[in-house]
């Protein structure tokens, strides 16, 4: 039996990304759509055969028929509506940054705890068999000891309409995509960052931060990353190891229609002669997300990512941005109570 899913807000990532791929999977039915223009919200159910519109998005979480809410609203919505939907007895699936802070993430872990019900920040990367095997080759040991991660993740915006513009809206370059290249590091490394460096520079128009570069120490290794909403489009994420290194071609924004590419060096001549690529079937990362999501929800999986590992990421990036001012190193939060675990308690990527 399929989760009955209700989309709250019409924005692009849901219309033209998210709700096609959920609409694909074997375990989501989307039920429902609310947007404050009722006139917005049925065109879009007609365009994507949604059976219902709402005017509103308390009409949506009103339904008794909606089992679990997605959230692409503005970041500064996350925390607002994802509390709500969870009230209602809804679970939620967020679009990332789950909040402007580590404070908002650790409000949001209370409310799950309260009102039991599942929330999950949409990192749809952790999902996908590209990173999986990223995860995995490292583990088996291909390239050694992994010590070093690099990354770069860049765009180029300057319509000040955009909400990725909008500093009251959680706009800028760390909260929209640095955030990715934490995310990753993390999870391939396996650890906390113990100590950040960040860098900033600001739009002092638009009030964002539009190049911004974080070099993060973990017990293990460093990663060190740069992104921009005002360079050349252009990611890459590379893993170096004592003996190899790993490269992902296209890291985040994963085409659906072509295969994923890494490619594996052992390093022994610096032409790249003998790089291994490796391929992966296209696959969308929308899709698999929802699905794990569903089930996770039907209680047939545990969830890919919990909120105690959005509180770190984001207590990363938080300390990415206190660097900047301070201009010395900062230690990112750790989970303290009521927080669920042990003071300290890293519960895994």
């Amino acid at each position: 039996m399929s989760v009955r899913w209700g989309i709250i807000g019409a924005a692009n990532i849901a219309v033209k990304k998210v709700i096609p791929a959920m609409q694909a999977g074997e375990f989501c039915e989307i039920s429902a759509i609310a947007s404050r223009d009722i006139e917005k919200a049925e065109r879009v159910a007609k365009e994507l055969n949604i059976p219902k519109a709402f005017g509103s998005y308390e009409q949506l979480l009103a339904d008794p028929d909606i089992d679990a809410v997605y959230n692409p609203l503005p970041n500064n919505l996350h925390l607002e509506w994802t509390v709500r939907a969870a009230e209602a007895g809804k679970h939620v699936l967020c679009e990332k940054p789950l909040g402007l802070n580590a404070g908002e993430v650790r409000r949001l872990i209370e409310v799950r705890d309260r009102t039991n019900v599942k929330i999950q920040e949409a990192f749809m990367i952790r999902d996908h068999p590209t990173w999986i095997s990223v995860r995995e080759l490292i583990g088996s040991g291909r390239i050694g000891e992994l010590r070093a991660v690099s990354g770069f993740f860049s765009y180029f915006n300057v319509d000040r309409s955009n909400i990725r513009n909008k500093s009251e809206m959680g706009g800028g370059a760390l909260l929209d995509i640095g955030c990715y290249c934490i995310n990753t590091s993390r999870f391939v490394f396996g650890s906390e960052p113990v100590s950040v460096a960040g860098f900033v520079e600001g739009d002092r128009e638009m009030g964002i931060d539009r190049l911004s570069s974080a070099m993060l120490r973990f017990p293990n290794g460093h990663s060190v990353f740069t992104c921009s909403t005002q360079l050349v489009p252009f990611q890459r994420m590379y893993f170096l190891g004592t003996s190899g290194r790993i490269e992902v071609q296209i890291p985040f924004n994963i085409p659906t229609d072509t295969p994923t590419r890494l490619f594996v060096d052992d390093g022994s001549d610096l032409y790249g002669e003998n790089i291994e690529t490796i391929e992966f079937e296209p696959a969308n990362q929308y899709t698999i997300q929802g699905d794990l999501f569903s089930r996770a929800i039907k209680g047939e999986l545990t969830q890919v990512a919990t909120l105690e590992d959005s509180f770190l990421n984001m207590a990363a990036l938080d300390a990415v941005f206190r660097s900047a001012t301070s201009g010395k190193m900062e230690e990112p939060e750790r989970l303290r109570s009521p927080i669920s675990g042990a003071p300290g308690q890293n519960p895994g990527p």
